[in-house]
């Protein structure tokens, strides 16, 4: 593509590379080897680009408006890789201001304000088997391990791992915990620690505090080589206002409103999303990271502040700003169609994973944040009163099916003050580990990809913090280690049991058997593929049931896969030994029943085998089966 088509596509929101064209390129022109620059200030008087290579001189780097709409550009020669510099640029509100690049590939850490001279092309990922296999996995399991990079371990001395070393320390604890997927809080440069990566400025560079880009890509090159997927958290919605970055670039709004919308609630500056080259700044962005560092997938943040103005449904919908993530979304799945695209978003906009036919945003994936809210709540209360918002945990499946969800249990549960997983639960130490079990096992069963942050999966009792490394060393403690082990044990049937993930957002493979019995706060359900179904008990008091009868859809024998009261759990070992053999009349809508032993705060898997059959037999469910009875439908 030659430069006046990248410009007008630039200015047109539709250009999905527009890194390959602005900011510094190495380049070889009349023999000479340098960097070209460009860049995009429409309202700019002057343009200078100064730093190591002309001794931050700017008469020595000016640059030439090549466009009359705000296009400059300068060739510099014998400017060499790693060398600092910024744009110093006359505004057209009469003053002169030094501002990183906005397509720059490596910046200075923290508030430094340079950018550095940076040969993205050089980046090289071996991983070619990983991405031939890779899809966008709905009818696979997923299980993400959300981490923040500085804190998820330290050196023995107390200093952080570089990207690559992160990935020799994380993989072999992955890959004992089953997790499919990490996700990253944001790697991109931000300036500030206490902002995690959610006031970001640079959108084109890997954050320099745990290493270089090419450090990132070798974290990415071993997680793929280990089956491990990589999504990054992204934040197109608001940036940072530190006076180096976007805000008032030329001296005129090029990236932010102009308008009471200017300013987010946090404090940063709002994107313009419905402004043509915004669209294209940011769509690039994703591009660029997903075809530089082969990243298996996106998560939006705070999408409910792209879909309505401020994030306030009152105020209505941004249709601009609706357009650019129809757009983004539009233009991974046709060039990267492998790639996931996760919204998270609180609101109850509608379609926000369908397609553009049916009007929707487009997205994969979307956080169920009404079921992460209901679920916290629930656990958090004495189970005396848990019959009273009995509902609580059964509401999410009568709208599950509008939207493909994720359920999450991420780092926004843990900070601010909200206390650890663990610590949201009710009741003395025992009973919150035992209600942290059964509420992970409740996870794993619903239907729903799922993700956890970091420390959940060891009951840390500390909040996270971004300053301190995540207390590994709890798991001395039983309780803490009997945690960890049903993680991993979740992580391994959910994988492995075909009923847990195929299909899940086909409503023909989930029923309850029991919805409605909020006296005794005894859950059951079940989920069925063609090998194998699967039925959930889940006692949300500290009642314990010798002989309970459940009732089954199939005859035979049902086996205890999992039982959250067993020792190795932290339990007191109350489970079911033996398969449970089918007798009797059937009783809960089912044609059959079982009896077991329920113990307090137990949550129970168990799981039917199907006899095998041959292709030409019927499905294993029929269409009389598929129909809800009455009393069904009331439960609901």
């Amino acid at each position: 593509m030659n430069n006046y088509a990248f410009f007008e596509n630039y200015l047109q929101g539709h250009c999905p590379d527009a890194y390959q064209y602005f900011g510094a390129h190495k380049a070889t022109i009349d023999g000479s080897v340098g960097y070209v620059f460009r860049l995009y200030a429409p309202m700019a008087r002057e343009v200078m680009v100064i730093g190591d290579f002309n001794s931050w001189d700017g008469s020595k780097g000016r640059m030439n408006r090549v466009d009359a709409r705000g296009l400059y550009e300068v060739f510099i020669p014998d400017a060499k890789d790693g060398q600092k510099y910024k744009f110093r640029i006359f505004g057209c509100d009469g003053f002169w201001k030094d501002k990183q690049d906005p397509f720059a590939f490596g910046d200075e850490v923290r508030e430094g304000g340079c950018s550095f001279l940076t040969d993205y092309t050089t980046v090289h990922i071996d991983d070619e088997d990983f991405l031939n296999h890779r899809d966008r996995n709905f009818n696979k399991p997923v299980s993400i391990y959300e981490f923040h990079a500085g804190t998820f371990k330290r050196k023995a001395d107390g200093s952080e791992y570089n990207y690559s070393e992160l990935a020799d320390v994380m993989i072999p604890y992955l890959k004992e915990m089953g997790f499919t997927h990490v996700e990253a809080l944001p790697v991109n440069s931000y300036p500030n620690d206490k902002s995690w990566g959610y006031q970001s400025l640079g959108y084109f560079s890997i954050d320099g505090r745990w290493g270089t880009l090419f450090d990132f890509a070798q974290f990415v090159e071993k997680m793929h080589k280990a089956g491990i997927g990589v999504i990054m958290d992204f934040v197109p919605v608001h940036f940072a206002v530190d006076s180096f970055g976007l805000e008032k670039f030329d001296g005129s709004c090029v990236f932010e409103y102009s308008n009471e919308h200017e300013f987010s609630q946090w404090g940063t500056k709002n994107f313009d999303l419905g402004k043509d080259p915004v669209r294209s700044f940011l769509i690039s962005s994703v591009i660029y990271f997903a075809r530089t560092f082969h990243l298996d997938g996106f998560r939006f943040d705070a999408v409910s502040n792209i879909i309505y103005w401020d994030g306030n449904t009152e105020k209505g919908v941004n249709t601009g700003a609706v357009e650019f993530v129809k757009r983004v979304n539009g233009y991974v799945h046709a060039l990267l169609p492998n790639v996931m695209m996760i919204a998270e978003d609180s609101s109850a906009y509608g379609h926000v994973t369908k397609g553009g036919f049916d009007d929707g945003l487009g997205f994969d994936y979307k956080w169920d944040l009404g079921w992460m809210n209901d679920t916290l709540k629930y656990y958090a209360k004495d189970p005396v009163y848990r019959k009273y918002c009995h509902n609580q945990l059964t509401f999410s499946m009568a709208y599950f099916y509008s939207e493909n969800f994720i359920l999450p249990l991420s780092h926004d549960e843990v900070v601010h003050m909200k206390g650890s997983i663990v610590n949201k639960m009710w009741g003395s130490y025992d009973n919150k580990f035992a209600n942290a079990r059964n509420l992970f096992a409740y996870q794993f069963a619903h239907p729903g990809k799922k993700l956890n942050f970091m420390g959940n999966d060891i009951g840390t009792f500390d909040e996270w913090k971004e300053f301190q490394p995540i207390a590994f060393n709890i798991l001395d403690y039983p309780k803490h280690k009997g945690l960890n082990r049903l993680f991993k044990d979740l992580n391994h049937i959910y994988t492995s049991h075909t009923a847990m993930f195929e299909e899940e957002y086909n409503p023909e493979h989930f029923s309850w058997i029991m919805a409605d019995n909020a006296d005794q706060s005894v859950y059951v359900f079940k989920r069925e593929s063609n090998d194998e179904c699967l039925v959930f008990i889940f006692n949300m008091t500290p009642n314990f049931y010798w002989d309970y009868d459940i009732g089954v859809p199939y005859e035979g024998t049902y086996e205890e896969i999992l039982n959250t009261d067993k020792a190795i759990y932290g339990g007191w070992n109350q489970f079911n030994p033996n398969p449970l053999t089918t007798y009797g009349n059937g009783i809960h809508n089912q044609k059959y029943k079982i009896t077991l032993k329920i113990p307090s705060f137990g949550a129970i898997y168990l799981c039917y085998r199907k006899p095998k059959v041959s292709d030409d037999t019927k499905p294993y469910l029929s269409k009389d089966d598929l129909k809800p009875s009455k009393d069904q439908k009331a439960s609901i």
